[in-house]
């Protein structure tokens, strides 16, 4: 391991992977906080960059460029309640509440400090327990990735500050949403209402844009804002309180240690530990009350989650070369096209090129951390724009955003859609981001309920057969009782 370690210094401290590691950290935070923009779309944007790079510090260009448009998305979820990402849908529930009480550099503070912190854990999880972990996810079959989908699902409904009820009806109209196109086993067409620019689905960035971005906009014209105009930025305003210290050690650990899990299962990562994460320390937090209203846990727990999946999700993409997400599989062909080939045989035959990009990932967060502690008065600052300014430049540039995916209207036309719809459920007091989390999961948990289904040729039995698929199910029903234990009690008391 000292040798390993010692060989990816070597590779990682020469002055020109210092340097693109820097760049790629500082592009991808500049691209990620623009609204409607995100990884994928920040790796795809300077993918033909890496062709003129060395393999290593391609790779390490791109990495950088990737978990810096990571953090980026939580700076516009916090300021503006905007995910930059999916996963950073719930860093909204209690970091914009933070910021509408006048603590968004606390909120930026401890986002930046728990990215650091779950960064850095997840790096030490893949240099000790790559080759351990790469082998457990092996094991698992469509069964077990079903199961922890659904358990996904029912955490997104259990964080949901509207209450359960309303949030398992968001997480199943996002499933609904998530079915809407081509069918791609049987090439039937399923709810597209005759609309041909349907037939391939709704993308994630015009759905997760309109719910957010369009809808806050729209939220704030009508006065329901408050104005940060006379906020003073100072850095004492950015320190948390000495309790709240104390309170975020715990959280961060935990979120750590739930994202470096979810991060090596390939089709889950970074959204699932957020969600998973934040569910969990909503139970066990002696502060739960204040969760949705800006508890600062609510904060730490889905960035450290968030980050140390990030990391994690590395280890099926080199080890097994399965893409775990779509930027993934843009990280895969970098390699490919470098003429280097994903697997198991990647670590012995590329030694230099792994454990220069895990040595690569420590200095990535160092950047990271240096780079934006300083800039949180500038982020701050973006408050004081007068809303009449800020919110029609947001809208202005997300439907830039939206309209570079595939250079269509009706993806303009489908974003205002979805943006009055996230108005509605607002003024309603339903919360919007489980709707999200489903639109996201649900495709992938159909997929890994057919492939079950064939396998085990139509039994049911299947996903109890499977120790670990049978214990998440589970939690997922023990997760929905414990939950629904005070409105039944409620209910039971009205009509005894």
């Amino acid at each position: 391991m000292l040798d390993n370690l010692a060989l990816g210094f070597a590779t990682a401290t020469t002055v020109s992977n210092l340097l693109y590691c820097f760049l790629g950290t500082f592009l991808g935070t500049f691209i990620g906080v623009l609204p409607g923009l995100g990884p994928l779309a920040a790796v795809a944007m300077l993918l033909p960059v890496s062709f003129y790079l060395p393999p290593e510090t391609a790779l390490v260009m791109l990495a950088g460029v990737y978990y810096g448009a990571e953090y980026g998305g939580s700076i516009a979820s916090i300021l503006l309640n905007i995910p930059g990402t999916p996963s950073s849908s719930i860093t909204c529930l209690d970091g914009y509440p933070m910021a509408r009480e006048g603590r968004a550099g606390v909120a930026l503070l401890m986002t930046a400090l728990a990215s650091f912190f779950g960064g850095i854990f997840g790096i030490l999880v893949i240099a000790a327990l790559a080759p351990v972990l790469a082998d457990f996810a092996l094991l698992l079959e469509p069964a077990d990735y079903f199961a922890v989908m659904l358990l996904g699902l029912v955490a997104a409904s259990v964080v949901s500050s509207s209450g359960t009820l309303r949030g398992v009806m968001m997480v199943t109209l996002g499933v609904l949403l998530g079915t809407i196109g081509v069918d791609v086993n049987s090439g039937a067409t399923r709810f597209t209402g005759g609309i041909q620019d349907l037939r391939d689905g709704i993308n994630l960035v015009v759905v997760a844009m309109g719910l957010f971005g369009v809808s806050e906009a729209m939220y704030s014209a009508r006065g329901a804002s408050a104005s940060y105009a006379t906020e003073k930025v100072s850095w004492q305003r950015f320190l948390p309180k000495r309790g709240e210290w104390l309170r975020s050690l715990g959280p961060a650990i935990r979120g750590s240690l739930i994202g470096s899990f979810f991060g090596t299962l390939p089709g889950t990562g970074q959204t699932v530990a957020s969600s998973i994460g934040y569910a969990i320390e909503k139970r066990v937090s002696p502060n739960r009350a204040n969760f949705g209203k800006g508890a600062i846990e609510g904060v730490v727990v889905p960035e450290s989650a968030n980050n140390a999946a990030a990391q994690t999700a590395f280890i099926p993409t080199l080890t097994l070369g399965i893409p775990g997400s779509t930027t993934m599989a843009l990280m895969i062909g970098a390699l490919m096209i470098h003429g280097v080939t994903p697997g198991p045989r990647l670590i012995s035959d590329h030694p230099q090129l792994f454990w220069g990009l895990i040595v690569s990932f420590l200095f990535g967060n160092l950047f990271l951390l240096v780079l934006n502690i300083p800039l949180i008065g500038i982020w701050v600052r973006l408050l004081r724009i007068p809303h009449y300014f800020l919110y029609p430049t947001i809208v202005v540039l997300i439907s830039i955003g939206v309209y570079s995916l595939d250079h269509s209207l009706f993806d303009i036309w489908a974003m205002l859609g979805f943006g009055v719809l996230g108005y509605v459920l607002r003024l309603y007091r339903y919360e919007p981001a489980p709707l999200l989390i489903g639109f996201i999961l649900g495709p992938m948990m159909e997929e890994y309920l057919r492939r079950a289904m064939l396998l085990s040729r139509g039994d049911p039995m299947t996903f109890v057969e499977h120790p670990g698929a049978a214990a998440m199910i589970a939690i997922s029903l023990l997760l929905l009782v414990l939950t629904a234990m005070p409105g039944l009690k409620r209910l039971a008391g009205r009509w005894i």
